[in-house]
């Protein structure tokens, strides 16, 4: 099976060419060497503590996510910080005025240390744990929340914090009186060399450059930082070779770091080879027993089809998302549980989900059940693993396993999805051991 996990070549008439992998490639960060393998930080808790640790067993660096950060230390934890907050505002669920559904700030925090703080605690191997924020959960309080949320991360000992979902023109600013600012390692996710350029630009007078920069192309899962109708103009290629044409042209030696689309180890090896420092994947590992989706939906992201992967405008942050086209979250028309979660109210207490929920409730005044379909609900979906957000190459993931007679396909380990990568040569994938 992993016969090939060995420097291989092949001949040419009389020439012999050696045929690269990831692991003959190291991400450096100052004297430090990785292998050059980040796993994405998929959430609601998709990319669990248990990926993140073995991508750091591994000598790689996982990340894990820190949306809905409460209900996730609720689940693992035993906490009760969805429940409290619940009680809380109560009297509140019927209202259409969330301006008053605000986050307890010191619970919020604990919640962080608590998730991360667990999580570095187990860390074993010579990798790295990163975080994932995005800026987008906006939870009625956009500084302050996430000036909270960034600050409890470097308590709990984060290695890294990943800034995504927005232009985080502000977010080193949030963190630059934390003791541990120029000690963590703080990266950001751009699509193009202009987002680079402005934030490169808004953070000149904290002296404090990114530790690296992730370049997320348009095949990439979940939200996109493209337009909706103009996604399919760009590719990663062409972005990563503007970006690295940049930083060569300012002279800045921040590690470059492609991400969105990369299924196989030799998709890997060509961004290597043309400059990239490392490259970010995520949608192979969705489907290994460490990710935190349930295992039928897994099996749902094996039996997908090119054409049931679409991107659309149904997510509240206004940004595009991709997903599968039968995933539950399009067209329901469930109520806003803003009072329980709220995490993508913005600075007035509103949401695009509540304003399109309104709406058809108004025009239909005696349906028991409504539907919505521009906007979803993001929070309760993504709570309940009912958005199933995915990558373009989604449909490829029934080709890296075995059918069972049932009709099921057999789970990877993150291991295996991992050393594919690392070692893999040629496009080939390595098949895992039949377990039935």
């Amino acid at each position: 099976m992993y016969a090939y996990y060995r420097a291989t070549a092949f001949n040419l008439g009389s020439l012999r060419i050696a045929m690269k992998r990831v692991d003959d490639f190291r991400l450096r960060f100052g004297n430090e060497e990785y292998v050059p393998i980040m796993i994405g930080g998929m959430g609601v808790d998709i990319s669990t503590s248990e990926l993140a640790l073995e991508a750091a067993r591994l000598g790689g660096i996982g990340h894990i996510s820190d949306a809905m950060v409460e209900d996730v230390s609720d689940r693992k934890f035993d906490t009760s910080f969805v429940k409290d907050k619940t009680k809380l505002y109560k009297h509140n669920i019927n209202n259409m005025d969330k301006s008053m559904v605000q986050f307890d700030l010191e619970r919020l925090a604990q919640a962080q240390r608590l998730h991360i703080g667990k999580t570095m605690e187990q860390k074993q191997g010579p990798g790295l744990i990163f975080v994932n924020c995005m800026e987008k959960l906006t939870m009625n309080g956009p500084r302050e929340t996430l000036r909270t949320r960034l600050n409890a991360a470097l308590d709990a000992g984060i290695d890294g914090i990943t800034l995504s979902a927005g232009l985080h023109f502000g977010s080193f600013a949030l963190m630059a009186d934390h003791p541990r600012f120029r000690e963590a390692k703080l990266g950001i996710i751009v699509s193009s060399v202009r987002a680079l350029q402005i934030f490169l630009r808004k953070n000149a007078k904290l002296n404090r450059l990114p530790d690296y920069i992730i370049v997320e192309g348009p095949l990439a899962g979940g939200h996109l930082g493209f337009g909706l109708e103009d996604w399919k103009d760009y590719d990663l290629m062409t972005i990563t070779k503007e970006l690295l044409a940049y930083l060569k042209q300012e002279k800045l030696e921040i590690p470059l770091i492609a991400a969105g689309g990369i299924f196989t180890g030799s998709d890997a090896v060509n961004f290597l080879e043309a400059g990239a420092a490392g490259v970010q994947v995520a949608t192979r590992f969705t489907v290994t027993k460490e990710c935190g989706l349930p295992d039928k939906v897994k099996q749902e992201y094996f039996k997908a089809q090119e054409d049931d992967i679409i991107v659309n405008g149904v997510s509240p942050t206004g940004y595009p998302m991709r997903m599968l086209k039968n995933t539950p979250a399009i067209g329901a028309g469930i109520r806003p549980g803003c009072e329980s979660y709220g995490y993508l109210l913005d600075a007035t207490g509103n949401c695009a989900y509540i304003n399109s929920y309104n709406r058809e409730v108004a025009a239909h005044p005696n349906d028991k059940n409504i539907s919505v379909m521009d906007k979803t609900c993001l929070c309760t979906h993504m709570r309940n693993f009912n958005c199933w957000t995915c990558g373009h190459y989604t449909y490829k993931l029934k080709d890296t396993t075995f059918r069972k007679p049932d009709g099921e396909y057999q789970l990877l380990s993150a291991e295996h999805v991992f050393k594919d990568y690392q070692f893999s040569t040629d496009n080939q994938i390595a098949m895992p051991e039949k377990e039935f």
